[in-house]
């Protein structure tokens, strides 16, 4: 899986569509190969995104689940632990 895209499902605050939309453009940037697509592919690339950015947010919506929302916050700060220990400080 592509690095950049995190995990929106049950978090509190919930997602937003821009991180939903920031979803979207990495995976359809990983899967086209593309960082910026060519003049010729510029429509397909972002429509692309704006189709999986509404099936991405109509999954979010339709998952449920009976754990405790995660903390942003929180999250974030495993996160970095986690690469500080992988990485070095």
């Amino acid at each position: 899986m592509c690095r950049n895209i995190k995990t929106l499902f049950n978090f509190e605050p919930p997602v937003t569509q821009e991180e939903v939309q920031a979803a979207a453009l990495q995976f359809v940037r990983k899967i086209s190969g593309f960082n910026k697509p060519s003049k010729p592919n510029e429509a397909a690339f972002h429509a692309a995104v704006d189709e999986i950015a509404r099936i991405s947010t109509r999954l979010l919506r339709s998952l449920e689940t009976t754990a405790a929302p995660k903390n942003r916050e929180d999250e974030a700060a495993k996160a970095k632990a986690r690469a500080a220990q992988r990485f070095g400080p």
